[in-house]
């Protein structure tokens, strides 16, 4: 196993880089980070539009996040290596391909933290900005929306980690990521393919692992803030 990851390490890491394109699971962070980043403002508009006072802002958010977050992401990956051919009239790489699904599939499941995080914020807040005279956006974007944001983060980096498990799909369609350079290891070995994919769910566990770790340290200290500023 030691010369195995000798061997293969760096190809798990970054593919065939510097040679060739980078890949490996530095193509999965890089995947994962830029899709959810390109997400985040439509979630924003989502998750906003679900608080929305406006029934058809509401009704039309509503739509967005069930329909999306009940499609399984390899339908949306399909619809998108298919489609987005046709309607741009040219061809979209393998990579692009896969951000425009991911973006997608991602906005659905953000817009639903950016929904809890606003709902989960005393009412008396709202009320209060009332009552000075502020607006619905000035009350949102002021008052609800930083705070909201702050108690975001450990969601947010979960979701990151459901994000980094979800993009070995795209493997399927050519992208250049952790579980393609696997399947090249694996063409290249022949034999070992228990070894090869063992060493690739060790790789997906360690950065998970990690990242998850982080989100709870992160979502202890806003608690301990929370609670000293209640106390």
């Amino acid at each position: 196993m030691y010369d195995f990851i000798d061997t293969y390490g760096m190809m798990f890491l970054v593919g065939s880089w510097p040679g060739g394109p980078i890949g490996g699971f530095a193509g999965t962070l890089i995947l994962a980070a830029l899709s959810l980043a390109a997400a985040f403002p439509i979630a924003l508009l989502m998750g906003t539009g679900r608080t929305c006072e406006i029934k058809i802002i509401r009704a039309l958010s509503t739509i967005w996040v069930y329909v999306f977050r009940s499609i399984p992401l390899i339908m949306i990956i399909f619809w998108a290596y298919f489609l987005l051919p046709t309607i741009m009239k040219t061809e979209i790489p393998p990579f692009w391909t896969a951000v425009s699904a991911i973006v997608i599939y991602e906005s659905a499941f953000l817009a639903e933290i950016i929904r809890g995080g606003l709902q989960a914020l005393p009412a008396g807040q709202v009320e209060a900005a009332r009552a000075m005279g502020l607006g619905y956006f000035q009350t949102l974007f002021t008052v609800q929306m930083p705070q909201a944001l702050a108690n975001m983060i450990p969601s947010l980096l979960n979701q990151f980690v459901s994000t980094i498990k979800a993009t070995s799909i795209v493997y399927i369609i050519g992208v250049n990521e952790a579980a393609f350079s696997a399947q090249q290891i694996n063409s290249i070995e022949l034999t070992g393919t228990l070894r090869t994919y063992l060493v690739l769910a060790l790789f997906y566990f360690l950065i998970c692992a990690l990242l998850s770790r982080l989100a709870k340290i992160l979502e202890a200290h806003l608690n301990a803030k929370r609670l000293g500023a209640t106390t």
